[in-house]
């Protein structure tokens, strides 16, 4: 598959993709997808606890949705709605909220559960493609360290300077059920890209989930980030994250990767040809992407 058209015809009869992550990673991810429509689907994680989503979280006991948010505005059909969701406000109330928070987070006051209020917004922006939280229970991200300390809550996973021994949820949460369902009905599930420890891996902490994608049969794929990130897992070669990701899968391996630079794996298909957007370095094309998730997919299934 060489073209973008030739990628799309090739993934659009499969029943399911299922996506898993956070941050801008998952984002871009489910926007060089979204032609497969109500096909695909991104289960977020929600143990952010900085910036906006942490001060709601703090006051309002609520799920992060910083995340769902830029998932969203990936996704969203009108430039000008992607904008609205990501604005900021800098004035001496709302200073350092983003508006599709406080929108989501509206939302969700008058709505039964989260999801409620993610596919209400999700009509009101004319997205078709499903955004799923992790679960609807707040929860934060926890590490133990090799000094043998508790590392609680995402801000202060991501500035530890060495990788944990383990990661956990405090306090651990039951999945969102239409993830679970989503999952077991997937041909293809992709994890990341993004950062490590705080957006691929949260998702892989909810046992449940863990066991559907387990018992789902469908092809892994892990989308590696173009850069090291700035923390202790871009430290680590790509099959040393492929062997921390894989201890998380209820007994599922990784199939297949789609990185520049995993050289050091052979036992595998790793797809290459994926090249930064122009003038952002970690941040992936998203046609050249959905040419390598297409790439991978066929390997696997054509040996």
């Amino acid at each position: 598959m060489q073209t973008s058209s030739q990628a799309s015809d090739y993934l659009r009869p499969l029943q399911r993709i299922t996506a898993l992550g956070g941050g801008h990673g998952l984002g871009r991810l489910l926007y060089s997808l979204k032609f497969m429509g109500k096909k695909l689907v991104g289960v977020v994680a929600t143990t952010d606890n900085g910036g906006s989503t942490g001060m709601l979280r703090a006051t309002h006991k609520c799920i992060a949705w910083g995340d769902i948010r830029n998932c969203l505005s990936q996704l969203a059909q009108q430039p000008l709605a992607a904008e609205l969701l990501n604005y900021r406000y800098n004035d001496n109330q709302l200073n350092g909220h983003s508006f599709g928070n406080l929108l989501l987070h509206t939302l969700n006051e008058i709505s039964a559960r989260p999801i409620d209020s993610i596919e209400l917004l999700s009509r009101l922006l004319k997205v078709n493609s499903k955004v799923l939280p992790m679960s609807e229970v707040p929860t934060d991200l926890t590490a133990d360290t090799v000094e043998d300390l508790h590392c609680f809550g995402e801000i202060n996973v991501d500035a530890l300077v060495t990788m944990p021994k383990r990661l956990s949820l405090s306090p651990k949460v039951a999945a969102t059920p239409e993830a679970i369902e989503h999952i077991l009905q997937s041909d293809l599930i992709l994890l990341g890209p993004g950062s490590f420890l705080t957006s691929i891996m949260p998702p892989l902490l909810v046992e449940e989930i863990q066991q559907a994608i387990a018992a789902s049969g469908a092809s892994i794929l892990y989308v590696d980030n173009l850069v090291k990130e700035n923390s202790p897992a871009g430290r680590l070669s790509t099959q040393e994250r492929l062997t921390w990701l894989e201890q998380y899968l209820g007994g599922a391996r990784v199939h297949a990767v789609i990185s520049p630079k995993a050289h050091e794996i052979t036992h595998i298909p790793v797809v290459q040809t994926v090249t930064p957007e122009a003038n952002t370095l970690h941040r992936h094309d998203a046609t050249r992407l959905r040419i390598a998730i297409a790439q991978a997919y066929y390997q696997l299934n054509n040996k």
